[in-house]
Parts: structure tokens; sequence; C-alpha cells
């Protein structure tokens, strides 16, 4: 049986309690936390997305009127609306329990329970929980431009980010395209020491090898045909600050010793010159290869695999991130909608159901395409899943989930480039790939564009 994405967490004074609860509940959803005194609510709340809270509502001697139990349940509304309260009260309070349902919660549950009914109530709560989350999304605060997420792996990645961005350690970020490395990369430099200093992103993908070192290192007036001047190159825009190398698995093998040799000496030297300049940098590099393969297939040099993964930081698809999804394109909306002039704008709740069901293979780039479209093009007040696209979306089947990743790729950039009738451009941004890198992927599997 597979569990309910949820987090639930239990609070009781009496660990047996606890350990019941949770053994129960385990096996049906996927994150149990549990706590011996609601004193410690405010942290678990700040520190966890909770669906649902099952609550205890008496936790001192001589004082069991419920007092106690119904200030926590306001207290948890104060500070996470969306969050599902269940009450839990010994048999023969249910007047209590019925105050507590006036005060906000949604259910009741009598102690000693029966495992069916509170199964029964927990899951009508989680399903209450999302309903919540869908009619009230998180409020964009004034400034915020980056959307985090809370789903374990993007929290992992965030806490990872937070420690290595105090250091000048070498960041290697892996992810599928759209995963936001360069926002994650830009995270780290934004909360680093070189702050104030230039964060000089490079697409190396998209970089002609023939304009590869005089765009990253520069070059001396007459260096070559229309050198017009001296020049510096990007690792010297960067100086005293940081540099995002974005596609590095995709650098050919030949000019992979050059940029060696720019990360291991710390210095850089302009086309055309002798003079080598020393460098304060902090380097970032991004990469959707498995780095590990490329250097054992000798398509990636190992000493510079080592140089640029002091730290490595992996970034969860959106399809890993189910939690996150609806609370990201809320929060995109809330951006395209301020962007564009149209506030007011809404999901349509099928729209919302079918974002969930999508795999999202172009992750927060693909979404984030097709709410900008649907707010550009949307002429009512509520989006729809037409306007999404998305329209005759259903879950994977099981052959589906089986199929290695590189034939599910294929599959995907064939069925796109027939939808846009093999226009590249269109095509590349739906996947949000850049020409450069759909074109390598068409070579890769083979695919034909003729059609």
């Amino acid at each position: 049986m597979k569990k309910k994405q949820a987090q639930i967490l239990i609070i009781d004074d009496q660990d047996d309690i606890l350990l019941a609860a949770k053994l129960l509940l385990k096996k049906h959803f996927e994150t149990i936390h549990t706590a011996n005194s609601p004193k410690k609510l405010v942290q678990l709340l700040a520190d966890n997305p909770i669906d649902v809270v099952l609550l205890d509502m008496n936790y001192r001697i001589g004082f069991e009127d419920g007092r106690e139990g119904i200030h926590w349940l306001k207290e948890i509304k104060l500070l996470t609306p969306n969050t599902v309260v269940v009450l839990m009260t010994a048999f023969g309070k249910v007047e209590t329990a019925v105050e507590g349902l006036k005060s906000g919660a949604f259910d009741y549950v009598m102690k000693p329970w029966d495992n069916d009914k509170l199964l029964t109530v927990i899951n009508n709560a989680v399903a209450q929980s999302r309903k919540e989350q869908k009619k009230n999304p998180p409020q964009l605060q004034a400034g915020q431009s980056v959307f985090m997420g809370n789903a374990p792996k993007i929290k992992q990645a965030y806490a990872i980010a937070d420690k290595v961005a105090k250091t000048d350690a070498n960041v290697l970020i892996l992810g599928e395209n759209g995963t936001g490395k360069y926002v994650f990369a830009d995270y780290i430099h934004r909360h680093s020491d070189r702050k104030d200093q230039p964060f000089i992103a490079v697409d190396l993908g998209s970089l002609n090898e023939n304009i590869f070192e005089s765009e990253l290192f520069g070059y001396a007036k007459g260096a070559f045909t229309d050198a017009k001047s001296d020049t510096a190159g990007r690792f010297e825009a960067a100086q005293g600050g940081t540099i995002f190398l974005d596609e590095i698995g995709n650098v050919p093998l030949h000019l992979q010793s050059k940029l060696l040799q720019v990360i291991q000496n710390k210095t850089v030297t302009r086309l055309g010159e002798a003079k080598a300049r020393p460098l304060n940098v902090r380097i970032i590099t991004a990469t959707n290869l498995d780095l590990k393969q490329e250097v054992a297939a000798k398509n990636f040099r190992e000493d510079l695999f080592y140089r640029i993964n002091t730290m490595t930081i992996p970034l969860p698809s959106l399809r890993e991130r189910n939690e996150d999804i609806i609370p990201l394109a809320h929060f995109l909306l809330a951006q395209l909608a301020a962007k564009y002039g149209r506030d007011g704008l809404q999901f349509q709740e099928k729209a919302l159901e079918n974002m969930e069901k999508h795999r999202w293979n172009g992750n927060i780039r693909e979404m984030e395409n097709r709410i900008e479209r649907a707010v550009i093009l949307c002429e009512e007040a509520t989006i729809t899943a037409s306007d999404l696209d998305l329209t005759s979306i259903s879950e994977p089947d099981e052959v589906a989930e089986d199929l290695q990743l590189s034939d599910l790729e294929k599959r995907t950039i064939e069925k796109t480039l027939h939808k846009h009738q093999y226009n590249i451009s269109k095509t590349a941004e739906e996947l949000g790939l850049s020409r450069a890198a759909l074109y390598r992927r068409i070579e890769k599997f083979g695919i034909d564009t003729n059609d």
C-alpha cells in the first residue's frame, strides 16, 4: 500500500498514546511527527509543512476542562491557517470537543479510539487541508523573489546552501533542466560574504567553441580580427564576487583543460597576452549530466571534476516535490500577475488538480512558461486547465514509471517536436532547454526532425 503524502503532528503528554498513534498512522502517511508538549508547536509548525495536527485537549493533572486544547487550537489556526486540527479527548468529554469544533477544529476522536475511525478522520482531515491550501495560498511577501518550498529534498538543499555560502568552497549544483539551478546559485551568492560584489552567470552550453576563450578569459587588442580594444572576460568581470558556470558538463574535452588551469591557478590570461592576471572569484558550476558517468566515459576530465565539486548539491525535480506544486503555482501566479498588471487572477480548481497530476518534465521553468502564457492570454479572472494547456492530464501508467529516464526523455522530446510542428525554438522553450541543448539531445537520441 502506497503511503499518502502528508505530514501529521501528534501532540499528547502520554508517551503510550504518542507511540500507539504513530505506529498506526505511519503505515498510511509519509511523515509522522510527535511531541509530548504543545509548547513545541510553534517550532514544529515553523520547520515543517504540517497538514494535520492530532491535538490532545488536556495536559495538566487537575485541569481537564479542555481549556489548554482550545488555546492551542487557536494558536495553530493563527500560525498556519491551512493546517487542519483534529482534537483528542477522553470518553465523556464530548461537550468540550464540540466547543473545539466551534473554535475551528475539523473533527474530534474519543480516547481510546477505534483504529478505523481514527484513520477515516485523519484521511478526511488531510483532504480538507489540501482544499484549504488551494483556497488560501500563502501570500507573496513584499520583496520575496525566491520560492524555497517545504519538500524535504529542497529543504535539505537549502540547508546545505546556507552552510556552504559562508565559505569560498567551489559548489557543483546537479539537477534536471528547469529545476532552478541559476536561482540556487544566486541564492548562495546573496548569502555569502561576496554578496556586494558581482554575480556573473555564463551558459556554457550555448557558448560557441570559437569564442569560448575570448568570452571567458578576455582578449588583448589585435588578438584576432575585430579585437579593437583590450577586453576583460567573464572571469575578470566577476572579480571579488561569484561566477556561475551553467551546463559545465557540455564543455568540449579540449577546452576543459583551459578551464581547469584558470580554476586551479586562480589566474586568467587574456588571448593575445602572456601576463597572468590574479583572480579572486568564487566558482559555482551546474549541470544536468551525471559527471561521474561522463568521467568514466572519458567525456569529462577527472581532475576538473574534483576541482569543481568541493561541495555537491543535488536539486530535486518538481516530480519529487509534489507538496510544493500548488504553493509554487500560486507564488508564480502572484509574481506574473503583478508583472502584467493582472491582479485578482486565480486558478480554477480543475487547473490545480491537473497541475498536481502533470509530470512537469520541464520542471519549474515549464510551470513558469505555462502560467505566464495563461496570464497573458486568459480573458477571465480565473485561469483554467485549458489556459494552461493541461486539459488531458492523466496519471503515468506503470509502464511509463518503469521506463529508463533516457527513453522517457526521448519520447517527451519527440512528442513536443511534433506538437510544435518541429519548430526548434518553440520546442526548446516548452521543454525549458536552450536551442543548443535541444540540438544535442536530438543528435544523442537520433531523432528525425525532417517530418
